[in-house]
């Protein structure tokens, strides 16, 4: 009925197919992920070989999992570390394991392209990839940041369910910024506007631009900015160059929002981002030097007023940070899936992830209690 091949470069299927079975994901697109490719970032020397499962039944392509066989475990965002140390320390190997993700990205979307999830396909995918652990000694297969939906059907099919926690703003039908802070509680809310006007107070302009706006030389500037804020921060220049800027410039050019601060007409500061037709992905920042609360204002209020006039339902900021949650953004889960080959590992992985889920679900309802909202108030 099915019958599939693992491919290790996107060229070798068309876009159109691809993104057929992606909707408007931009971070699962083709071009997003040709980037990743072309640029070397996510490349057999970066440690992120491509493996793409691409499932056909008869000739037509039916679904698709972007996938990569790892040897670590960087830039996923789903930290098995001590899982890889524990096999190490029983004189076994964690790596290469297969991941189904988006390099770099700790983004929920769809991570099964296809026009319908059901049992047979789910359990072709199941056992298509089970059997290629067997037999090339991958240790197991993994799923990041799928949608709970999707989730939840492969959990009925043997694999892991492993949750996490991050921070997202949700557009309550709001007619602009200060109806939004409306809900807030009045020190709160005096707080907020303090660190706008805080991050505004040196004359400093700020800018959206999309499509045809975003040029070359932009991009240019951008990066620089990226590799430089990344450099003070982590020690080396990020995990992406001008290439794969400039193939996002170029090829996803209608799916970016740049956000730029400008003091003196020379920018000093930017955000990109890219949007769905319901979501804006706050991915990428980056500042020539340090402006009190900038880093908030175009990372996080500026998104959030651009989500109010675009009309967008959901605003993702990145993965980590508990302050985000005094500005307004909810904890919500994310989920991915896990399939451990070893018996024993798996079941002990198990053990480990059933303990975690455990803190984390009080963790989530904690956040939820320290949002800066007043108590029933209507929006």
């Amino acid at each position: 009925m099915f019958h599939h091949q693992f491919i290790d470069d996107l060229s070798n299927i068309a876009p159109a197919i691809w993104d057929a079975l992606f909707e408007s994901d931009p971070l699962v697109s083709h071009a997003f992920l040709l980037a990743c490719q072309q640029s070397g970032a996510a490349s057999i020397q970066s440690g992120w070989h491509a493996q793409h499962l691409v499932i056909y039944q008869e000739s037509v392509v039916v679904a698709i999992l972007p996938g990569y066989l790892k040897t670590h475990s960087y830039g996923e965002y789903v930290f098995d570390w001590s899982w890889a140390e524990a096999y190490e320390q029983h004189g076994l190997t964690y790596y290469p394991k297969w991941v189904c993700g988006v390099p770099f990205s700790p983004v929920s979307g769809t991570r099964i392209g296809c026009q319908e999830l059901n049992v047979p396909l789910i359990q072709y995918i199941s056992d298509t990839l089970n059997n290629h652990c067997q037999q090339h000694g991958w240790s197991g297969w993994h799923v990041n940041f799928l949608p709970k939906e999707q989730s939840d059907q492969l959990r009925e099919h043997n694999t892991l369910q492993r949750i996490g926690v991050q921070f997202q703003w949700f557009n309550q039908g709001y007619l602009d910024f200060e109806h939004f802070l409306a809900r807030f509680t009045a020190r709160r809310r005096k707080t907020l506007k303090k660190e706008r006007q805080k991050a505004l107070a040196d004359n400093l302009i700020i800018q959206w631009l999309e499509g045809d706006d975003i040029t070359t030389e932009l991009m240019d500037q951008f990066t620089i900015f990226y590799q430089q804020t990344y450099l003070k921060r982590s020690g080396h220049l990020g995990y992406f160059n001008q290439n794969f800027f400039r193939q996002l410039q170029h090829n996803l050019r209608d799916k970016l929002v740049i956000m730029v601060a400008k003091k003196d007409h020379d920018i000093i500061a930017a955000t990109l981002s890219l949007k769905s037709h319901d979501t804006l992905f706050g991915r990428y920042w980056g500042a020539k030097e340090h402006y009190n609360f900038l880093h908030f204002e175009l990372c996080y209020y500026q998104g959030i007023e651009y989500c109010i006039k675009h009309g967008l339902a959901c605003f993702h900021a990145g993965a980590q940070g508990e302050h985000k949650i005094m500005r307004g953004f909810e904890a919500v889960f994310t989920y991915s899936n896990h399939a451990i080959i070893h018996p024993e590992f798996s079941a002990a992985i198990g053990h480990f992830i059933d303990r975690e889920t455990t803190h984390l679900r009080q963790y989530q309802q904690q956040c939820l209690t320290l949002l800066p909202f007043k108590k029933d108030v209507p929006i």
